[in-house]
C-alpha cells in the first residue's frame, strides 16, 4: 500500500478527506514557470506576440525541454481538481454551472477587456494607423484576416476556452451516463493500475493518435480545428479525473515515476536534438518530424507521472502563502500575458540592454499581476471576472473573509488547483 507522508503538524487523515496540498504547489509552481516562459519567448529566436531587441539561441534547449509538457500538465491537474468539484456538487448540471461561471465569466471579460490589448499591438507592428479606443470601438469586432493578423483571436486565453470546453462535455457525458460513467472511468483506472501499464498503455495511445493525424489535420490552435491538440489534452484531462477518484492510481504512479522521468530525459534529447538541426519554422523531413511528435508526447506524459509523484510524497503539506497563492493564480493568468506584450511594445523605443530589458518585463509583469489580484479582491464586481468566487454581500465582514480563505479551493479549481477531498 501506498505510504503517505505527513508532516508532524498535521494529523494522519485518509487519503478521501484530506486534502492534497501537493496538487496546489504544483499548480502554483507550473503557472509560476508559465510567466517565466513567455518572458523568455520574447528574447528567444522563436516567434511570439511581441519581440525584443534580442533573440539568444541558447535559450532554444532549456524551451524545447519545456515546450511539450507544460500544457499537458496543466490539463492534468485541472482533470484532477474538476473530479474533486464534481465530488462536492449535487450533481452533474450543478457541476457544469459552476464550472460555466467560474471558465466562461472570466473568458468573456479576457476577450472584451485584455485580449484586444494584444491584438491592438499586433497590427500596430504591421504599421495600424490608428489608437486603442479606435481599434477597440472599430475594428477588434471583425472576423478574417486584418492588418496580416487573423481575428477573432483567443490569445494566451485559449487554455480557459479549452478547458471550459473540456469540462462541460464530461458534465454532459457525467449528466447522461450517471453513475455508469462514473463506474467506466473507474475500471478504467482499475485497469491502468496493474503493473506498468499506468506508464506505457497511455504514451502507446497518445503517440498513436498524435501520429494518426499529423498529416491529416494541420497542427493550428484553435477549439474547432485543434484534433491535434484535443487528442492529447482530453485523455490527459481524463486521466486527472480518475485519479482523483481512484486512490489505487497513486500506488501505479509511484512504481512508474522513475522509468518515467528515464522516458522524458531520452525523448528530451531528441527533442532537442531536433530543434537544433531544423530550428525555427525550418520542416524536418516527415520521419524525423514523426519522431519528434512521439517523443514530445512520451516526455509530456514521463514528466506528469513524475511530477505528480514528487507532489505526493514531497509538496503534499501546507504553508501559510499556499491559500492566498492558490488564490492568486487565476488573476495572474488572465492579465500576465497582455502585461509583457504592453510592456515590452512601449520599452522597445528605450533600447534596453538585455538584463534591463528583462528585469523590466519580470517587475513589471510581477506588479500588474499582483495589482489585479490584490486590487480586484477587494471589489465584489471585479472578483468574477477575474476569477475568484463571488463573496455573499449580506454576510457580515468578518464572515466575509473566512468564505475567501476557505473558497480559495474552488478560485484555484477554476484552473485546476486541488480542492478538499470529501
Amino acid at each position: 500500500m501506498h505510504a503517505l507522508r505527513h508532516d508532524s503538524q498535521f494529523a494522519a487523515a485518509p487519503r478521501t478527506s484530506q486534502r492534497h496540498y501537493g496538487m496546489d504547489w504544483l499548480r502554483i509552481a507550473a503557472f509560476a514557470l508559465l510567466i517565466l516562459y513567455h518572458i523568455a519567448m520574447a528574447f528567444s529566436p522563436w516567434d511570439w506576440v511581441i519581440k525584443t531587441n534580442y533573440a539568444f539561441g541558447w535559450l532554444i534547449p532549456p524551451m524545447a525541454l519545456l515546450t511539450p509538457w507544460r500544457l499537458p500538465l496543466l490539463f492534468a491537474v485541472s482533470g484532477y481538481a474538476s473530479r474533486k468539484l464534481f465530488d462536492r456538487s449535487a450533481g452533474a448540471r450543478d457541476f457544469a454551472r459552476s464550472r460555466a461561471v467560474r471558465l466562461l465569466v472570466p473568458l468573456a471579460f479576457g476577450m472584451v477587456a485584455l485580449v484586444p490589448l494584444e491584438m491592438w499591438v499586433r497590427v500596430m507592428e504591421n504599421g495600424y494607423p490608428h489608437g486603442y479606443l479606435h481599434f477597440w470601438a472599430l475594428d477588434y469586432w471583425r472576423s478574417g484576416d486584418f492588418w496580416g493578423r487573423e481575428f477573432p483571436s483567443w490569445e494566451h486565453l485559449w487554455f480557459v476556452a479549452y478547458l471550459a470546453a473540456y469540462t462541460l462535455l464530461l458534465a454532459g457525458v457525467l449528466a447522461l451516463g450517471g453513475n455508469r460513467a462514473v463506474r467506466a472511468i473507474g475500471a478504467a483506472a482499475d485497469w491502468l493500475a496493474v503493473g506498468h501499464r499506468l506508464l506505457w498503455v497511455p504514451v502507446a495511445a497518445l503517440a498513436t493518435a498524435r501520429l494518426a493525424l499529423l498529416f491529416v489535420a494541420p497542427e493550428r490552435q484553435g477549439l474547432l480545428r485543434d484534433w491535434g491538440g484535443h487528442a492529447q489534452y482530453v485523455p490527459i484531462f481524463l486521466f486527472g479525473f480518475a485519479l482523483a477518484g481512484a486512490p489505487r492510481l497513486w500506488p501505479a504512479v509511484a512504481r512508474s515515476w522513475k522509468p518515467a522521468a528515464a522516458m522524458a530525459a531520452m525523448a528530451g534529447a531528441v527533442i532537442v536534438t531536433v530543434e537544433l538541426l531544423w530550428p525555427g519554422t525550418q520542416v524536418p523531413p516527415h520521419d524525423v518530424m514523426a519522431l519528434d511528435r512521439a517523443a514530445r508526447t512520451a516526455m509530456a506524459w514521463g514528466m506528469i507521472l513524475a511530477l505528480f509523484h514528487i507532489a505526493e510524497t514531497r509538496w503534499n503539506h501546507d504553508h501559510r502563502l499556499r491559500k492566498p497563492l492558490a488564490e492568486a493564480v487565476f488573476p495572474f493568468y488572465i492579465v500576465h500575458h497582455p502585461a509583457i506584450v504592453l510592456i515590452a511594445w512601449y520599452s522597445l523605443p528605450l533600447g534596453l540592454s538585455a538584463p534591463a530589458e528583462f528585469a523590466l518585463l519580470l517587475g513589471g509583469t510581477g506588479a500588474v499581476c499582483a495589482a489585479t489580484y490584490l486590487i480586484g479582491r477587494r471589489i465584489a464586481w471585479l472578483r468574477p471576472l477575474i476569477g475568484l468566487s463571488q463573496v455573499r454581500p449580506e454576510a457580515p465582514a468578518a464572515a466575509q473573509r473566512g468564505a475567501v480563505g476557505e473558497r480559495d479551493d474552488e478560485v484555484a479549481a477554476a484552473i485546476g488547483l486541488d480542492t478538499p477531498r470529501r
